[in-house]
């Protein structure tokens, strides 16, 4: 198994977006089910000791996931994503908000657009995710959250799921 799998976290100021490339040692079906499945994305969406439990999901254009991050203490932070378009083992697209347990948007915070896709490269898959913040405040709100430090141990999470198989 390889253990320099490759993680690029890169934050563009001028256009408010997050580029992260991140490299997988699985194959591309089984990238996509995790970040498509909310059985499986619910075992690495958060970041440890953290847990996701999504509440409803429809993997679908115009469908959404409601889901919770809940801590250690029991506490929930709730969040949306609003599928806008799939494209099937390759890309796909959502507007993600914070909101509360029956999914309405908390407008304190930003949303932001998650462009995803999937490429297979020998026993390797890619990940590419571009997430474009309407403001610069937004992207230095949501980094200033976290956003870099969590989201590379969710993914390292994913990478313990894979291990496993």
């Amino acid at each position: 198994m390889k253990n320099n799998l490759l993680m690029d976290f890169t934050v563009n100021k001028e256009t408010s977006t997050v580029h992260v490339k991140r490299e997988f040692n699985a194959d591309l079906s089984a990238v996509w089910s995790a970040w498509t499945e909310q059985e499986i994305l619910d075992q690495w969406w958060a970041p440890a000791p953290w847990k996701s439990r999504t509440k409803s999901m429809e993997f679908k254009e115009g469908g959404r996931r409601l889901y919770a991050m809940v801590g250690p203490e029991g506490e929930e932070h709730w969040a949306l994503a609003d599928f806008t378009s799939i494209s099937p083992k390759t890309n796909f697209k959502w507007l993600d908000a914070f909101c509360d347990s029956e999914g309405n948007i908390n407008t304190e915070f930003p949303r932001s657009d998650w462009d995803v896709t999937f490429s297979e490269q020998g026993t390797s898959t890619f990940v590419n995710v571009v997430i474009k913040h309407d403001k610069l405040s937004d992207l230095e709100m949501t980094i200033q959250m976290g956003f870099k430090e969590g989201f590379t141990i969710a993914l390292e999470g994913l990478d313990s799921i894979f291990a496993s198989r």
